[in-house]
This record gives structure tokens, C-alpha cells and sequence, in this order.
């Protein structure tokens, strides 16, 4: 072996040796991975008809079963305060994104008892025939760490009743 390659294979391998200490060392304080949920329900509805009932930004506490008020600060975008029916918790959240023309908006967390942070999401209206539409809410968060089963769990539960309610709404 030359020595210049000899020299090379030590400097890999210290440089191996350092970066195995690195990803040991920093495996504790590596921040929580994003976590994407997508849920997803038929109405029998057109999908207008659906977006007006569901597309107003504080409508939410009409379909929303825990909701039991929602306050909208009336500014372009909109920030809207969500308090839980029984008082204990509230929500704020602003409206990222509109589309009244493709039946969606998005809206991020600002403040939320949720175990969650960077909290991001979508409800949209697509329609699937005559008289028949689904209603689709994603989300994309980061759990608190030591806190990943909570936060699944207690969004599941939002999205789950929100879009179950939404479907009762619209049955014939």
C-alpha cells in the first residue's frame, strides 16, 4: 500500500469513527419526525352544497361535535378561537389557505392543548358524482416528544367525529 493510501484510509476511517460518536451522541436530541394523518368520508351531497356548510372558516363549530364556540377575528386572513363545549380548552388557529373555487382551506395551529407542534391542515370537498362527495382532512404535525400515541389518538378522535358528523348532516 502507498503511503498516500494508507493516509487516506485512517483519515476514512477516523472520519467513519467520528460520525458513528455524532449520531450516537445526538440520537437524545433529535427532534420528533413530522406525522401526516389523512382521513377521509362519502357524503351524499353535492360538493357545493357540502362546501357551504363546512367552507366558512368558523363554521366548524357547527360540525365539530367538541366545539362549542368559535370566534373569528374578522382580519384578511382569519384567525379563528375554537373553546371546547365543556370550557376547558381553547384552540387558535389561522386560515394559511383558501380555495372557495376547489372547496378547501388550510389552517395552522398558532396555540392548542394538543401534545403536538408545527401543526398544519387541509379540509377539502371533492366531488364524486351526481349528488355525492367525499370530505377529506389532512394534517401534518410534529408530537411532543414521549407524547406520539396522545396526539395520534386525540386527532383521530377530532377528525373522526368532525367528518362523522358532517356525513350525518348530509344523510337522506
Amino acid at each position: 500500500m502507498k503511503k498516500d493510501d494508507a493516509t487516506a484510509s485512517r483519515f476514512l476511517a477516523s472520519l467513519s469513527n467520528a460520525m458513528k460518536c455524532a449520531i450516537v451522541l445526538g440520537a437524545g436530541v433529535v427532534p420528533a419526525s413530522a406525522a401526516n394523518l389523512t382521513h377521509s368520508i362519502e357524503v351524499s351531497g353535492a360538493a357545493a352544497e357540502v362546501w357551504s356548510v363546512i367552507g366558512p372558516f368558523c363554521a366548524i363549530k357547527d360540525w365539530l361535535p367538541p366545539v362549542g364556540q368559535c370566534i373569528e377575528d374578522g382580519k384578511s386572513p382569519p384567525t379563528r378561537t375554537l373553546v371546547t363545549k365543556d370550557g376547558k380548552a381553547s384552540f387558535v388557529e389561522s386560515q394559511t389557505a383558501r380555495d372557495d373555487r376547489g372547496y378547501s382551506y388550510s389552517y395552522a395551529f398558532l396555540s392548542s392543548p394538543l401534545p403536538v407542534s408545527q401543526y398544519k391542515s387541509t379540509i377539502k370537498v371533492t366531488a364524486r358524482g351526481e349528488g355525492v362527495s367525499v370530505v377529506t382532512w389532512t394534517g401534518t404535525y410534529t408530537p411532543d416528544p414521549g407524547k406520539e400515541k396522545e396526539a395520534i389518538d386525540a386527532l383521530n378522535g377530532v377528525y373522526d367525529s368532525g367528518l362523522a358528523a358532517i356525513r350525518d348532516r348530509f344523510k337522506k
